[in-house]
């Protein structure tokens, strides 16, 4: 969808699910930390078994690719309970060991979405991944059903029609009456348009078939267990693989988790907004909130905002702009609107981030001048110039829905609306936005709405094959739940609840700000990479810190490897570049979705 207002953009965020059958028990093979011991698991269903092992493994024929990676495209069954029927085409990419004598295996590597891909965060795994990791393991990323270099979804026939379906998705959040009579009519396009014309491949993108794909591409690479790290809705499906394929389990990592049963929606829950039940917009206040009140301990030297009350004077902020839009008029850029929802999407994007506090103390405090009609010209000219520069920034991350064909939306939803169980009539989503804001301040409404288009009235499409559960399986291998405690998209309580689910499986906690702990916490990496490469296991009831914590400035050694950091993220956006501490690049958290719409 076009910006044309050219207001503040918010950038991203998505989702989680699943598909799968019963298991019995098994003995499966020594831990993956290499001991003699043996694991009592659960054991991968015969239907499940019989779905996947009856495909011939793929002969992966590798090429040469972006200089440092290898390429391959494969057809798997569309159906697992059709394998010789259609398929579609799935994209592989793999960075190879840089110590090939010591190799221990592939490590399988989801960014998160649903809709991210996977062969893009492969590529950019030398920039972010610990040395270690790089060289004992080939990285290997899987595009998903329906995204980036494999075989695409398309809801519409072209672009023309796209436009016109995404017109009312055109806000980061519907806030007045005729933006949300305009955000349902566009859901209620988009989930029959997804329903109709993105058939087959949205009723066979769920989850579960993912998981499948992903089991026999594990024994395409040669690999006789997985070994996996999933961030964000990589999280729901690595516990999709753990509780589908049980005794298949080498190594499972998952870092900033949403639990599946949330995700997919059980019992009365399932009429309930996806956001009801994980609660994204709840961890996204307790993080500003825990910034705003950190900024006034910090006093008004190290923070602005603290020349007042910062809780306050946020919510000054929004509730002018609820009543009336900012107009900046910039010689460079002409006119730049912020209206209510721009701030809230702006400071939700800005939250991605460890040093995403300075920012939303940044875009307040010039904000509070310029809404204040007493302000001076001389106090807003730099509040101008402050805004209208976080304006462009985002406007250049955001989608222009010109040519080619972007099916970025389309990816999300094609996961997210047929795995899980959403409300019936888009129609209701005003009504249970308004009360998800009242729950869970700011941040409610915009993530309720995020699922709009998924109402079971419109987005019809199913697949009869998707996952729902159980989520409780007994792993032959222990999995690792990473969470972070200000998470705003992925609330800490999903990785407490998802760890408590899986009965072999221990809980990392992290004090780390942002989206995810991996690269944020030096600690948490560690125990990550500790644990991916030799099995073992942090502590338990272990909590890492953040290496960035909101007003506290870092050792000059920590501040220049950042600052090499951030440099190489700026290279990244093909294949991100990093220095240490390595970190996830912005090519996996957040994930840019229509105009201002975000995605997990």
């Amino acid at each position: 969808m076009p910006r044309r207002n050219r207001s503040l953009a918010a950038a991203g965020i998505a989702g989680v699910l699943l598909a799968g059958a019963a298991v019995t028990p098994a003995t499966a093979a020594p831990s993956p930390a290499g001991g003699d011991r043996p694991v009592t698991s659960d054991r991968t269903s015969p239907q499940e078994a019989r779905r996947v092992d009856r495909v011939p493994t793929p002969d992966l024929d590798w090429y040469a690719c972006y200089d440092y990676a290898e390429c391959a495209t494969v057809r798997l069954p569309q159906d697992y309970d059709k394998p010789n029927g259609p398929t579609t085409e799935v994209a592989v990419l793999r960075v190879k060991a840089r110590d090939q004598q010591r190799r221990i295996g592939s490590l399988f590597i989801n960014p998160g979405g649903p809709g991210g891909s996977g062969t893009s965060v492969a590529l950019a795994a030398p920039y972010f991944i610990s040395d270690e990791v790089l060289d004992r393991f080939d990285i290997v990323g899987v595009d998903p059903r329906g995204v980036g270099a494999s075989q695409q979804v398309r809801c519409f026939p072209s672009v023309k029609e796209q436009t016109r379906a995404y017109t009312g998705l055109n806000v980061a959040f519907p806030w007045t009456k005729a933006e949300e009579k305009a955000y349902v009519a566009s859901s209620k396009a988009v989930g029959k348009g997804c329903s109709s014309t993105g058939k087959p491949l949205t009723g066979a993108m769920s989850t579960a078939e993912v998981a499948r794909d992903m089991d026999v591409l594990r024994r395409a690479v040669g690999d006789r267990k997985l070994t996996y790290l999933g961030f964000s809705y990589g999280s729901v499906l690595g516990q999709y693989y753990a509780n589908m394929f049980p005794d298949r389990v080498r190594a499972l990592a998952i870092d900033g988790v949403l639990n599946p049963n949330d995700w997919v929606g059980q019992g009365r829950a399932r009429s309930l907004p996806q956001e009801d039940r994980m609660r994204s917009g709840q961890g996204a206040y307790q993080a500003l909130r825990e910034i705003l009140v950190r900024c006034d301990r910090a006093g008004a030297q190290a923070c602005p905002l603290a020349e007042g009350d910062p809780v306050a004077s946020f919510e000054l902020v929004a509730k002018r702009l609820r009543a009336k839009p900012v107009v900046i008029e910039d010689p460079e850029f002409g006119t730049v609107t912020i209206t209510y929802a721009d701030f809230i999407g702006a400071n939700l994007s800005a939250l991605y981030g460890p040093e995403g506090y300075a920012e939303v103390v940044d875009l307040t405090a010039a904000l509070l001048v310029l809404t204040d009609p007493a302000s001076s010209p001389a106090a807003r000219r730099p509040a101008s110039v402050q805004v209208t520069r976080q304006a462009a920034e985002a406007r250049e991350q955001a989608r222009r829905y010109d040519f080619p064909y972007d099916n970025g939306l389309e990816t999300f939803l094609g996961v997210d609306c047929t795995d899980g169980y959403h409300p019936k009539d888009a129609g209701s989503f005003p009504a249970l936005a308004a009360k998800a804001d009242k729950r869970d301040p700011y941040f409610g409404r915009l993530w309720t709405w995020l699922t709009s288009p998924c109402a079971r009235k419109t987005w019809t499409v199913r697949d009869e094959d998707a996952y729902t559960g159980p989520f409780n399986r007994r792993t032959s291998a222990p999995v690792l739940v990473v969470g972070n405690y200000w998470d705003p998209a992925t609330n800490y309580r999903g990785a407490v609840s998802s760890a408590r689910l899986l009965p072999n499986s221990r809980l990392l906690s992290s004090d780390s700000w942002g989206h995810t702990a991996y690269g944020t916490s030096a600690c948490a990496t560690g125990a990550i990479d500790a644990y991916l490469l030799r099995g073992a296991l942090p502590a338990n009831g272990r909590v890492c810190v953040g290496d960035v914590q909101p007003f506290v400035a870092l050792p000059e050694a920590a501040a220049s490897r950042r600052a090499e950091t951030s440099k190489g993220a700026l290279a990244a956006q093909g294949a991100p570049g990093r220095g240490e501490p390595k970190r996830l690049p912005p090519v996996v958290a957040p994930l840019p979705a229509v105009g201002t719409l975000t995605v997990r």
